[in-house]
């Protein structure tokens, strides 16, 4: 049975999570769960299933693997900030005057 939770809910699950451990430990007790995501969802398994048979040394170290290992369903607006500058290297749009 699948369980449906929040990446916040994630980063809970994961901080409470007994460390050292591997992905595939982490994917064994609570692989089952489904990610809710801007465009979608993505079970926690296939997430941690992208890291490889990565060890983590402690909550921040698996936190930030699960943030970087999301699918892109987690992007709310691809490519799209009104804020941001465009970074180098990547062919932003065409200047707009007023």
């Amino acid at each position: 049975m699948f369980r449906s939770m929040s990446l916040h809910d994630a980063t809970a699950l994961l901080t409470a999570y007994q460390y050292p451990a591997t992905a595939s430990e982490i994917a064994e007790h609570h692989g089952d769960f489904v990610l809710d995501l801007p465009n979608g969802t993505e079970r926690l398994q296939t997430v941690l299933e992208r890291t490889g048979e990565q060890t983590f040394l402690d909550a921040e170290d698996a936190v930030a693997t699960l943030y970087g290992s999301v699918s892109k369903k987690a992007i709310g607006r691809q490519g799209y900030s009104d804020r941001d500058p465009t970074p180098m290297g990547i062919a932003g749009p065409d200047p707009v005057s007023f």
